[in-house]
Parts: C-alpha cells; structure tokens; sequence
C-alpha cells in the first residue's frame, strides 16, 4: 500500500511513504526469521482488497487509503507481541504519527472539494428520503411519490450547486477587497518583490525598525501566494459547484430509485432499507477520512436521517 501510495507522490511525501514500506519489509522479514521453515510464503499475486486499495490509492483517493493504513497501523498490537522488538513498536508508533500527518495534509489540500461532496451526499439523502416518506405517510400515490422525488432531487441538487458556487466566489471576492484599503505605493513595492523599497515605505509610516523587516518579508511570502491562490479559488468556485450537483443528485435519487426501477406494495420498504444503507456508508465514509470512528460516524448519520425521515413521516399521515 505504501508503494502505491508512493507512486502518485513526489518529494518528501514520496520518501517518507518509501521509508515506511521499506520498514514494513523489515518487519516482514524479522517475522520470517523467527518461523523458519513454517513461515507462509506469500502468493505471487496480491490478494482482492490488496489490488482494490492499490487500484484507489494510484487512480481515485490516496486520501481514503491513508486514512484506511492509519486505522491500521493504530490497531497494530506490536507493544503487546512478545516476540515483536522493542524498535518494530516504536516504529509503528511513528508510523501511525506519520500517515496521521500525511492524510492531514491531503484533507487540507482537498477540504473545498471533499466536504462538497459529502455534505452534498448526506443533504440528498436526508432531504429526499424525508420528502418521500412524507409524501407516503400523505398516502400519495407512487408516481406522486416518484414526481415529487425527482422534483426534489433537481431542486435541491440545483440549489446546493448555486450555493457552493457563491460561497467559494463569495470567499475570492472578500480577499480581493482588502486590496483596495493598502497603499498605491506599497502594492508597487509588493508587486516587485522589492524587500528593501518595502521596509523603507514601512518605516516611513512611523513603524519601528525591526518591526518593519518583519512585517516587509511577511507581507512579500503573502502576497506571492496571492495570484495562484486566487485563481485556484476561481476555478474551484465552479469545481465545488459541480461536485455539490452530482453528489446531492446521487444521495438523492437512492430514495427513489424503487419507485423509478420498480412497481408494486415493496417501494417504500426497499426506499427505506436503501437509503438506511446509503446513511450508514456516507457516514463511515466521513469517519474514515476524518480518522474518526467508523461505527460511530456510521450510526450517528443514520440516526440523523431517521429522525428526519420519521418526522415527515409523521406530519404526512398527520396531514394526509
């Protein structure tokens, strides 16, 4: 895993995931010492969950594997194995340390993307399930219920894209008015990159010596990171868009998926046992790239769209 993982990394991210299967060969090897002639050899080809966290960690989310190793190297139980050496726990320790800020950096760096995609996820489950149990409970007839849904479905997937696509302009555009308020003459020294011309104006205003140096570099590492920053939030503003359109669709149409692939008394029930499942995977999924716990992300999401299912539920038998 470490050596998929490495492939898609350059620099100090590769060598380290490098340096931890290269440590993780040595463990393998201190194991096969001790067996002898009783050690399982491995088979030339990897196993079904080995190629598919591979498959993922080269093509789709090195962010999901990290966090799926990191589980596994805190679950290591070396500090307890007799036959494990002291220096093997305390590498996996580290290990765990390491992966930790590994997937930390890659949540940081997709944070925009990934909570668009899951809070629109979740938002579309929750939403149209609630919609069409409320519109059962009403006694509404199925294609009532599948009209309803699919208008639920493009309404909320269309709002949820036009709202991430303000809130990241929205961000840009807040950055960019601070600018207005600086100096002509000290954006000029900013824009050349001039760290002395800059301390200079600096100081000029009355700012102490050393404060100004300070103050000069600061303002010079900010505002090189300005331009590239602003144009990946102009870019993102659309991405974060799109992401929250498809993911909000997807959560929503497994609430209407049987009313839409099937007929006949078993819609509702199969309605309410897919998305019960869609909840419980949504909400593992955040506690696995979030390092949290699995079981109790899972349940909390489901509880949480039950309760709201079951009110609406409850208002449309109430209504009729």
């Amino acid at each position: 895993m470490y050596r998929a993982l490495a492939s898609r990394r350059s620099g100090e991210e590769r060598e380290s995931l490098l340096a931890l299967a290269r440590a993780e060969e040595r463990h393998a090897q201190h194991w096969a010492e001790l067996l002898g002639e009783a050690a399982y050899t491995a088979p030339a080809s990897l196993g079904v969950r080995e190629r598919l966290l591979g498959w993922l960690a080269r093509r789709v989310s090195s962010l999901l594997v990290l966090a799926v190793v990191q589980r596994a190297e805190l679950d290591g139980s070396y500090e307890e194995d007799r036959e494990a050496t002291a220096a093997m726990a305390a590498e996996e320790r580290i290990h765990a340390r390491i992966v930790e800020g590994l997937a930390r950096r890659r949540r940081m760096r997709a944070s925009g993307l990934l909570r668009a995609s899951v809070f629109g996820i979740n938002d579309g489950l929750v939403s149209n399930v609630s919609l069409v149990l409320g519109m059962a409970g009403a006694r509404a007839r199925p294609e009532v219920v599948l009209v309803a849904g699919m208008a639920g479905l493009l309404a909320g997937a269309l709002s949820m894209a036009a709202g991430e696509y303000v809130s990241v302009r929205s961000q840009r555009e807040l950055l960019a008015s601070g600018s207005g308020e600086v100096d002509p003459a000290v954006l000029a020294a900013l824009a050349s990159g001039d760290l002395d011309e800059l301390t200079r104006l600096l100081r000029s205003s009355g700012m102490p010596d050393e404060e100004a140096e300070h103050l000069a570099a600061a303002l010079l590492r900010h505002h090189g990171e300005m331009h590239p920053a602003e144009a990946e939030v102009v870019g993102a503003a659309w991405a974060a868009a799109l992401y929250s359109f498809g993911a909000f669709a997807l959560g929503a149409f497994v609430p209407v998926a049987p009313y839409l692939l099937s007929t006949g008394a078993q819609q509702l029930e199969s309605a309410i046992v897919l998305t019960a499942a869609a909840l419980f995977a949504a909400g593992a999924t955040v506690g696995i790239l979030t390092g949290g716990a699995l079981l109790t992300s899972g349940l909390r999401q489901l509880c949480i769209g039950a309760a709201a299912a079951a009110t609406t539920y409850g208002l449309g038998v109430l209504i009729g």
